[in-house]
């Protein structure tokens, strides 16, 4: 039996997106129908889909608002369906951050809404400090200083640990 999927996600520099991108061939391949669409363009109702991932890459510190704020919209649908949520961010790198309980965004993020997801992805990222403004650069470079991080890599850096990444969708497409 096929279970209809929607992966609701938001995405600043396309990571998050490959990201769902790959749940969502591995979750097609377990026979899901799968519905991989941007928060820009919302769906306006739940009901049709069984199960539900909600994803969002970290800027500033925070999760995408407009996420946020369709959670908020949608909770009490969103807590009575199998769902995720996957949060994308360059913090999850440090393998003792790659969980709902010691990854502080996700924990604070967590604590903030009603939702309460089934399961939680957290996927490092990737820093890529080409497709970023200036001051963007910056503040990162800070960011990865405080953290023991690259400040002036060569190339784009990929911190996504794509067997996670299957094992997550594996687990997901049995709930």
């Amino acid at each position: 039996m096929s279970a209809k999927t929607l992966i609701l996600y938001s995405s600043v520099d396309g990571q998050t997106l490959d990201i769902c991108g790959r749940i969502k061939i591995h979750l097609e391949e377990k026979g899901h129908v799968v519905n991989l669409i941007s928060i820009q363009n919302p769906p306006s109702s739940l009901t049709g889909y069984q199960k539900i991932i909600l994803a969002s890459s970290i800027r500033y510190g925070k999760h995408n608002q407009e996420l946020s704020a369709y959670i908020n919209e949608h909770h009490v649908l969103l807590n009575q369906k199998p769902s995720a949520f996957v949060s994308v961010n360059l913090v999850a790198r440090k393998e003792n951050k790659t969980s709902a309980e010691t990854n502080p965004y996700v924990k604070k993020f967590l604590s903030q809404i009603e939702w309460k997801p089934t399961m939680v992805g957290v996927f490092a990222g990737k820093l890529d400090y080409s497709k970023y403004t200036f001051g963007d650069k910056w503040l990162i470079r800070l960011i990865m200083l405080l953290t023991n991080g690259p400040i002036f890599p060569p190339i784009a850096m990929e911190f996504t640990n794509w067997e996670r990444v299957k094992a997550f969708s594996v687990s997901f497409s049995k709930l």
